[in-house]
């Protein structure tokens, strides 16, 4: 089990445009995968979960993968987010 901090960088924050695109890679690993941000943790395959703990723009969430390709996982997670989502 693997986790890491990444900072959410796009105007929006995780809506549904890019919660959908973030959930679909999550979705594309093998590897158990959550979003914890201050005291909930949802998982990071559920469009509802990751909705629910609105992550909004510049706010910091701690991603945790536990698998065989947790760190491909994170990896490819980090590097979406860290793109602004093509916003």
């Amino acid at each position: 089990m693997i986790q890491r901090d990444v900072t959410i960088t796009n105007n929006g924050g995780l809506h549904a445009r890019p919660a959908t695109f973030f959930i679909q890679k999550a979705n594309s690993y093998k590897s158990q995968i959550w979003v914890i941000k201050e005291d909930r943790k949802v998982n990071a395959k559920s469009l509802l979960g990751v909705l629910s703990i609105g992550i909004a723009k510049d706010m910091t969430i701690t991603l945790v993968a536990d698998g065989d390709d947790e760190e491909e996982a994170l990896d490819g997670l980090e590097k979406m987010i860290n793109s602004g989502f093509a916003e």
